[in-house]
C-alpha cells in the first residue's frame, strides 16, 4: 500500500521506515586526491553526477530566512560557479529576493542520490553587476524573459563560508568533507579520515 492510497496515520511512520534509502553507489574516495579549495572539488562531483545520468544535477534547493527569521526553500537552478561563489538569479521582488535583501546570507543544498553525494554551501549573499545579471538574463529564453522590467532580474552569489561535501554508506559509515574560509584559504577536514 502506498501513501497517496490513504495509508492511516498511524501507519504512515511504519510506512515511511520501510522505504528502501542509500540505494545508490558511492564512488572511490581518498583523502589525499582533495583539491585545495572546495570549487575545485565541486566542480569534480557535479561533473561525476552528470556522466553518471543523475538527472539535471545542478538543481539545488536554496534556504533563506523571512523577517521572523522562519527558514523557507525552494528548487532552483545552479547559474555558474567558481571563486566568487556559487550562482543562481531570479527577481528582485520574488520572496526569495526580498528574503535575499533584508539578510543576505542563504544556503544551497544538493542531492545526487544514484552516487550517494549530498553538497551543502552556505554563506552571505552578494548581488553580482548589473551587467552580469543583464547577461544572465538575456540567456534566458524570449519567453522567459517576458515581463522582465530593467533591473529587476538578480543574479546573485553565495560567498561560502563552509562547504560540506557528504558521502553516504549503506552501513552508515558516512564520510563528510568540510571546507571552512580562513583568512588565508580554506581549511579541510575529513571525517573518517581515509587514506
Amino acid at each position: 500500500m502506498s501513501a497517496q492510497q490513504g495509508l492511516p496515520s498511524s501507519e504512515v511512520s511504519r510506512w515511511l521506515r520501510a522505504q528502501p534509502g542509500l540505494t545508490g553507489a558511492a564512488p572511490p574516495l581518498v583523502r589525499a586526491d582533495l583539491p585545495d579549495d572546495p570549487v575545485s572539488l565541486f566542480l569534480d562531483w557535479i561533473g561525476k553526477a552528470a556522466t553518471a545520468g543523475v538527472p539535471e544535477p545542478h538543481v539545488a534547493t536554496l534556504a533563506t530566512v523571512d523577517e521572523d527569521g522562519m527558514p523557507d526553500a525552494r528548487s532552483l537552478i545552479l547559474k555558474d560557479v567558481d571563486e566568487r561563489g556559487w550562482a543562481f538569479a531570479g527577481a528582485r521582488s520574488s520572496r526569495k529576493g526580498a528574503q535575499i535583501g533584508a539578510h543576505p546570507a542563504a544556503a544551497l543544498n544538493f542531492w545526487w542520490q544514484p552516487l550517494l553525494r549530498a553538497v551543502r554551501v552556505r554563506g552571505r549573499v552578494q548581488e553580482a553587476s548589473a551587467e552580469e545579471s543583464a547577461a544572465d538574463l538575456a540567456a534566458r529564453s524570449a519567453a522567459a524573459r517576458e515581463g522582465v522590467t530593467p533591473g529587476e532580474w538578480v543574479l546573485w552569489r553565495i560567498i561560502a563560508a563552509r562547504v560540506e561535501f557528504w558521502q553516504g554508506s549503506p552501513e552508515r559509515d558516512h564520510t563528510r568533507i568540510v571546507y571552512e574560509r580562513t583568512e588565508t584559504g580554506w581549511a579541510c577536514t575529513m571525517t573518517p579520515w581515509m587514506d
